[in-house]
């Protein structure tokens, strides 16, 4: 499996500066901000169109949110620019004991957190046991500590991480490190006040948070005491549009930078302008349906509206071979994307599981009827099914209103689901509102999708029984509610595996797994699609290299290496600070990469949802 003693050597090589940011879903419109003309060389004002849930990194699900962590606050280690295997971060080196149940990190010292105060192995071993002790606390990223045994801090640069069985993701938890003097005197971690600048405005990455307007934006300051080197901007702003038409008509016009979640149209429109370069790169995303067949809480208790006809698995196989993923590639993802089989993107290929055999489900709608017909839905003189019950086949179908791509896939599907004998209504609504539907299982069918990282287990444990919510609608995150102990057992399975070869082969099989109950169904990998102003900024850092993503990353490393034009080209020197500013409904994600690294194996986990 290639466990391997990570050694870093610092040099302000070619990849010194780099950063990734990730632009998420618009929650309402800002006007565009003018100081961009003021402060011109020095700022980098990324448009968004998503949302945030929270700043507060235990409990940020959403993919902006997330990303906002990864700007403000260092990991122990981050996916690498070059390859987005493990690279250092927080800890300089990381080694396991011969049986691979003891984990010790060697933490760099000489970081500091914002308000001057020493980041320690410590601080490291808090956020963990944290996340041990409080439900809450793992709302985000909790799967990474439920096979923790100890965790200790022997001394401020060592961390020893004690596991109850062989754990594969080590090398890349994807887990902020808070500092404990901030973060240890609060009790709820659901409490509001976690959001506020004076909790999350101290911080020891590449941006210091210090300012954040609900809906409309997130303000950050470059950290120049940053251990890597500051970013080569005194700004970002990331900034929230009602809907990307505006954020495209704004980078036209200079009045931002940078943009991505572009639509087809709207990229090839802008391949080839003046002053823009374009950047399609394979995503680390899929796009989903999600059927609420009968969804439970970790307690097991049913909650939701959801139409109790989707619990007959024959009826969700049939809407399955009812969607013609093909033409979603070819018309609502116009041809910018690939077919979609596992929850595992192919970008990372090893993991990727493309079925066969009894398990590769094609289009066919004369296939479905019959299935249908054969389990008992009967069509009414109208068209319409009724289940053996009696009940008509009438279901909702949900999804952002502010996505173009939406919006086509609800109109071929309603199509699709009426040639087979179910009326869909779609229901399309704002991210908050259909944020707060799929976390209380009020939908039928809901538009979906996730970002995940190079370690497969972040997307797995998305459908584990552990990632359900409580009674009280808080503590894991889920995407489709599944339960399943076949499921579980596979995907515990390969985070023992030390051997690639085999974990690969489990991953895939608990792919199919999922993929048989028909409780989703992935549509598509749209590629990244991004857009930035040339004549103003060079230097964007791509994650993997040479052909990856910008924003789109499991990382900071896209923006971090923006240099502003008339500035040093390359990425290879230079020191500056960088201001962000995210609009409600972004993800941003700015980090350096400052040196020569010898890296141990992969990847790491984490929910970007949207």
């Amino acid at each position: 499996m290639g466990w391997f003693l990570v050694h870093f050597q610092r040099r302000p090589g070619r990849f010194g500066r780099v950063a990734a940011i990730v632009a998420v879903a618009t929650l309402g419109a800002i006007p565009l901000a003018a100081p961009a003309q003021a402060q011109q060389g020095k700022v980098l004002r990324v448009a968004l169109t998503t949302g945030i849930d929270h700043l507060n990194p235990f409990t940020a699900s959403l993919a902006a949110s997330t990303q906002v962590g990864r700007f403000i606050y260092e990991f122990l280690t981050i996916p690498s620019a070059e390859t987005a295997q493990a690279s250092p971060a927080l800890a300089e080196s990381w080694t396991p004991s011969a049986d691979k149940l003891t984990w010790t990190y060697k933490i760099r010292s000489g970081a500091k957190w914002s308000d001057g105060q020493p980041v320690t192995a410590k601080d490291a071993a808090f956020t963990f046991n944290r996340m041990l002790t409080d439900e809450n606390a793992r709302t985000a990223n909790g799967s990474y500590v439920t096979n923790f045994d100890t965790v200790t801090a022997p001394d401020d640069t060592t961390l020893v991480i004690k596991t109850k069985t062989v754990q594969s993701d080590m090398n890349l938890l994807d887990v902020p490190i808070v500092p404990e003097h901030i973060w240890a005197p609060i009790k709820d971690l659901n409490d509001p006040k976690t959001d506020d600048i004076s909790v999350v405005g101290v911080s020891d990455g590449p941006y210091q948070l210090t300012e954040y307007k609900q809906n409309e934006y997130v303000k950050f300051k470059a950290n120049k005491d940053y251990w890597r080197t500051a970013p080569k901007v005194d700004e970002l702003q990331l900034l929230i549009f009602k809907d990307a038409e505006a954020a495209v008509n704004a980078l036209r016009q200079g009045e931002v930078d940078v943009i991505n979640r572009l639509t087809p149209t709207q990229f090839d429109s802008l391949n080839g302008q003046p002053n823009i370069t374009t950047n399609a790169a394979p995503s680390r995303r899929y796009d989903e349906i999600n059927l609420n067949f009968g969804v439970q809480n970790n307690q097991n208790q049913p909650i939701g509206n959801g139409n109790p006809v989707l619990k007959d698995i024959r009826l969700r196989k049939a809407i399955v071979q009812a969607i013609d993923k093909q033409t979603i590639v070819d018309r609502v993802a116009g041809g910018h994307a690939q077919l979609g089989t596992g929850i595992v993107p192919p970008i990372y290929q090893a993991y990727h599981w493309e079925p066969s055999g009894a398990d590769k489900v094609g289009f066919d709608i004369a296939g479905a009827n019959t299935a249908l017909d054969q389990a008992g839905y009967v069509k009414g003189a109208d068209g319409v099914r009724a289940a053996p019950g009696g009940a008509k086949l009438e279901l909702r179908l949900t999804g952002h209103a502010n996505r173009p791509y939406d919006q086509r896939l609800a109109q071929y599907v309603s199509g699709w689901l009426k040639d087979i004998g179910i009326t869909v209504k779609q229901e399309l609504v704002s991210d908050d509102e259909l944020n707060d539907r799929t976390t209380a299982g009020n939908y039928d069918l809901a538009i979906s999708g996730y970002a995940t990282n190079p370690d497969p287990d972040s997307a797995l444990q998305l459908h584990t029984c552990a990632a359900r919510p409580n009674a009280q609608g808080k503590g894991a995150t889920t995407d489709t509610f599944f339960c399943d102990p076949e499921f579980d057992a596979l995907r515990a399975k390969q985070l023992t595996e030390t051997d690639d070869t085999q974990r690969a082969a489990t991953v895939k099989q608990a792919q199919a797994r999922l993929a048989g109950q028909a409780v989703n169904v992935v549509l598509d990998y749209q590629n990244a699609l991004e857009a930035y102003r040339s004549d103003k900024f060079s230097g964007f850092a791509k994650q993997p290299q040479p052909e990856g993503a910008i924003l789109e990353q499991s990382g900071y490393w896209g923006v971090y290496g923006a240099t502003p034009a008339g500035t040093e080209a390359s990425a290879d020197s230079g020191d500056s600070g960088t201001v962000v500013w995210i609009v409600v409904g972004v993800i941003v994600v700015v980090i350096v990469a400052g040196g020569l690294v010898i890296i141990s194996r992969r990847n790491k986990t984490s929910e970007d949802r949207e």
